[in-house]
């Protein structure tokens, strides 16, 4: 479908007269902070941060730009353009674009006129591509004239971060390349505007961009950081790689302990074997074999110096605003496939798990810098720390956390979608599905599976099968989801395989029905729907796009009325033999779009995960609408910063409106877990 245009380019004068102007916009900005490590809303926040250029274009009307380095002004039916609640404003991450014109117009709430903003990259996640705008348009076969300009990256680091003597380098010094730099930041307007072009036939839906509103205000809230224990931890980080370090290079004599290639050298030598990977799961592995004590003693500090999540501290460091809280850690639409959220900076969605039962103590002594008692308590003092980032996000000063996550939600929206009525009964009434799955794979009483009771051990297996069974796997998914470090033997494996399997007949049934529904529709071009008899919930397949130079795209509405995007849908061959699913997508090695393949399994995955966030994305509303700060969420989990005065209240509250139905999905039975808290942790 071809974007809307005018008959002519809108003028000043009749501009505000329309209702359904677009504005594109992108800004070239300078600020001494690093975008990348610091985000968005430090970066702004830097007092040197200012707009340089400023492109934009009406409708389809020509490009213009706005050269704040010369003394010029955003013109006066621009600023009506961008005041007018009846523009839309569209930018390729226009997150950014919003923040740095609140800023620059100096607005005292920037959240009054995010409703009018709209987000090509946000668009083209939700269509199935990637979030940078070069990627993009490659991926849907723009023209080049059309492409972003790709020599922008050195005119960026060059006009944009400081220069050597820590000083923005002035456009007068470099003329020729500055000129250049304009042409480039007016070729972003082209190619953000092209890429809509080709992505409006499928519209993002309101709803979603409500929710990207609601993801802004969040990440506009931030969350405080407890400074003295991140401070605390690098310097106790840092003085005990030191000792480590030193007691490795007197152990081993090498000249530099942290070398791979010297350290296996070493090892091999020691060993009188060849060790050729230190990988941390390699290593670990060696630690559980009879070893010399020098050699153990070597990997013991290897493992310790490879904790690498302490570097969170250090992004939490580089990340933290001038109040104490960090912000823009959430990624709207981050899987663009399932259109989950993803972590940015200290990557809150990747956060160590923490064992210890004395946090508070490990804490203490981590601010005081006391690391012979670190030592002495918990031994290894960088898994410490590593167990303690999660309690560097504290709440406001006098407030609480709440913490709350969805118990089980992706084995729930299974079994819902699939109709398998005896999971759905247990989530209905005890909810101990890991005992229940074990019980009728056994075909034992539930009773019998009990701390004491004699078929306690199948609890495990219940547990495994029900975590790794769900989509089409089978051994190797038990082995990968850690099967055999459960007691469970590797002979067990394909019995457990089957016996889950037999249990629950209508989940196989559902892999089946779903890439059956998806290589009809990819080879006759019809919808087609999963189980239409038994499944109301309106999972449909269908084909769209492939008009007036639009990509093709294998589509599947999800109950909440989203869509999942395949692009260029094809049939292949998979190794089997047989038809399989091939569609167009990045791919994890080359960062390009190849061809990829799927099966029922996959994508039954994909509408489940989808499906979780989306009931994720309803509850996130309704906590929002009913008073309740969410500062962070992490994959099925919100962290709420309470100024309740009854904590257990509010919690009992937040447990209640998250498992309260879903329109879209009434029978579906969700519940939420949760605890108060003086700081983030995994309870």
């Amino acid at each position: 479908m071809p974007r809307r245009q005018h008959a002519s380019t809108p003028s000043p004068a009749n501009l505000s007269e329309l209702h359904d102007v677009k504005l594109y916009i992108d800004l070239e900005t300078y600020s001494s902070e690093d975008i990348k490590s610091a985000g968005l809303y430090r970066y702004v926040q830097s007092p040197d941060h200012r707009i340089l250029l400023m492109s934009y274009a009406i409708d389809d009307g020509e490009v213009q730009i706005i050269d704040f380095t010369r003394g010029e002004t955003i013109p006066s039916h621009i600023y009506e353009a961008l005041m007018d609640t009846n523009v839309e404003k569209h930018a390729y991450n226009a997150a950014f674009e919003w923040y740095c014109l609140s800023t620059h117009l100096k607005l005292p709430d920037p959240l009054a006129w995010l409703p009018q903003w709209r987000c090509t990259m946000v668009h083209a996640l939700y269509c199935g591509y990637l979030a940078a705008l070069s990627t993009t348009a490659e991926a849907l076969g723009l023209p080049v004239d059309k492409q972003k300009d790709l020599k922008g990256n050195a005119l960026i680091k060059l006009f944009c971060t400081p220069y050597k003597n820590g000083a923005p380098v002035s456009p007068k010094l470099e003329p020729e390349k500055w000129e250049l730099f304009r042409a480039y930041n007016m070729q972003d307007v082209v190619a953000e505007r092209a890429v809509e072009d080709l992505l409006t036939s499928q519209p993002v839906p309101d709803a979603e961009w409500e929710l990207w509103r609601v993801d802004i205000a969040i990440n506009l809230r931030g969350v405080r950081l407890d400074s003295s224990l991140i401070d605390a931890a690098l310097d106790v980080y840092a003085e005990t790689a030191e000792e480590l370090t030193q007691e490795a290079t007197e152990l081993s004599g090498l000249d530099n302990p942290a070398s791979v290639r010297q350290l296996t050298e070493w090892l091999s030598d020691e060993l009188q074997e060849e060790v050729s990977s230190l990988r941390k799961a390699d290593v670990a592995e060696l630690l559980e074999s009879d070893l010399p004590d020098r050699a153990r003693r070597m990997l013991e500090i290897r493992q310790a110096l490879a904790k690498s999540s302490v570097a969170k501290y250090a992004a939490m460091r580089a990340c933290i605003g001038t109040d104490g809280r960090a912000r823009g850690l959430l990624m709207f639409y981050g899987a663009s496939r399932t259109g989950r959220w993803a972590g940015r900076l200290v990557q809150a969605q990747n956060l160590p798990r923490n064992y210890l039962k004395t946090l508070d103590i490990a804490r203490t002594f981590t601010i005081r810098r006391n690391i012979n008692a670190l030592h002495f308590l918990y031994g290894n003092v960088p898994d410490t720390l590593s167990q303690l980032i999660r309690t560097a996000f504290i709440p406001s000063a006098s407030n609480t956390f709440i913490v709350a996550d969805f118990s089980a939600i992706e084995a729930r929206v299974i079994a819902w979608l699939a109709g398998e009525r005896w999971v759905q009964d247990v989530f209905a009434t005890h909810g101990k599905i890991y005992e229940a799955c074990a019980a009728q794979m056994f075909g034992v009483d539930i009773a019998t599976i009990a701390k004491g009771q004699p078929n306690y051990a199948l609890r495990q297996r219940g547990k495994v099968a029900t975590l790794a069974l769900g989509y089409q796997g089978g051994v190797n998914s038990l082995i990968q989801m850690g099967a055999l470090n459960y007691g469970v033997t590797q002979d067990e494996l394909p019995d457990i395989v089957r016996r889950w399997r037999d249990t629950n007949r209508r989940i196989v049934d559902l892999w089946y029905a779903v890439e059956n529904a998806a290589l009809e529709t990819v080879r006759t071009g019809a919808m087609s729907a999963v189980n239409p008899a038994r499944n109301a919930y309106g999972v449909l397949f269908a084909i769209e796009g492939a008009e007036s130079g639009s990509p093709r795209w294998l589509t599947i509405r999800l109950p909440s009325g989203r869509k999942l995007y395949y692009a260029e849908p094809t049939i292949g061959v998979n190794r089997f033999g047989s038809e399989s699913i091939h569609y167009r997508d990045v791919s994890k090695n080359s960062r390009k779009f190849t061809d990829q393949e799927t099966y029922g399994g996959r994508l039954v995955e994909n509408i489940v995960q989808a499906t979780a966030r989306d009931c994720l994305a309803v509850a996130i509303s309704r906590l929002e609408a009913a008073g309740y700060p969410i500062v962070m969420h992490i994959h099925d989990e919100v962290v709420i910063d309470s100024n309740a005065r009854d904590p257990d209240a509010a919690l009992a509250d937040v447990r209640e409106i998250m498992g309260l139905p879903i329109p879209w999905a009434p029978e579906l039975q969700l519940r939420a877990d949760g605890f108060t808290s003086d700081y983030y942790m995994k309870d």
